[in-house]
């Protein structure tokens, strides 16, 4: 097993889980990202399905040696992380044009 990839790895899924947990549990998010973060719960959550999929990637990459098992899991990972990002996507605020302008 490659520690030099896992540990940091899942230290920085520790990370965003640790954020994850904050914008469900208070709603509150980093201060880099307040501005455009619309529902700040539902980006949490988005938050914890990334974190879950980079652990489960971690998992059947560097910790499974059966080949069919790994690129199974791996893939479910990858699908599990890009759900989290579009989870994170939707979360944040339109930037399409003017709001309010009153013109028709």
């Amino acid at each position: 097993m490659k520690f030099y990839l896992a540990m940091p790895l899942v230290l920085v899924a520790l990370l965003i889980a640790a954020s994850g947990v904050a914008a469900v549990a208070r709603g509150w998010v980093l201060p880099t990202n307040r501005l455009p973060i619309l529902r700040p719960r539902l980006y949490g959550w988005g938050q914890l399905l990334v974190a879950f999929a980079l652990c489960w990637q971690v998992l059947f990459l560097l910790v499974l040696s059966d080949s069919g098992t790994r690129q199974w899991g791996t893939l479910a990972g990858s699908v599990l992380l890009l759900a989290g990002l579009v989870v994170m996507t939707v979360s944040r605020r339109a930037s399409g044009g003017r709001q309010g302008s009153g013109a028709s």
